[in-house]
C-alpha cells in the first residue's frame, strides 16, 4: 500500500507544535507507518494562511484532508484550540481523529489486516 502524505502545518507563534508532531508522529508509528515521513510546513503570512484554508497551529492533514476539520473558520495566524473526544479542551487534535484520517486513506495497520483477511477469504 501506498503511504498517506501527512503534513503538520504550524505558525511560529504558537508553541503546540513539538507536541503534536510527537503525538501525530506516535499515532504513525503504531499504525506501521514511518513517524519520519511527516512534512512539516510553516505558514509564515496571512495571505500564505489564507490560500492554504490554514484555520490554525496545529494543522494536521492526511492525503490533504484535516484530521479535525473546523468548517466556517476563517483563514489566519492563529492557535488552535481542539475539542478532544472525551470533552477536553487541547492545543492538539484528538490522537483517535488521526488515526482514524490514515485509516480513512485506506493505509495503517488496521488497514493492513483488512486487506490481508479480504486475500485469505479470496484463496
Amino acid at each position: 500500500m501506498t503511504a498517506p502524505t501527512v503534513e503538520l502545518l504550524w505558525w511560529e507563534g504558537c508553541p503546540s507544535t513539538d507536541r503534536a508532531l510527537a503525538e501525530l508522529r506516535d499515532v504513525l508509528a503504531a499504525e506501521g507507518l514511518d513517524p519520519d515521513a511527516v512534512m512539516v510546513r510553516e505558514v509564515a503570512t496571512e495571505p500564505a494562511a489564507e490560500q492554504e484554508g490554514f484555520v490554525g497551529s496545529p494543522t494536521i492533514r492526511v492525503n490533504g484532508v484535516e484530521v479535525a476539520p473546523a468548517p466556517g473558520e476563517p483563514g489566519g495566524l492563529t492557535c488552535r484550540v481542539y475539542v478532544r473526544r472525551d470533552g477536553a479542551i487541547s492545543p492538539t487534535p484528538d490522537p483517535e481523529d488521526i488515526r482514524e484520517a490514515i485509516r480513512r486513506a485506506g493505509v495503517g495497520a488496521q488497514a493492513d489486516r483488512r486487506a490481508r483477511e479480504r486475500r485469505t477469504r479470496i484463496s
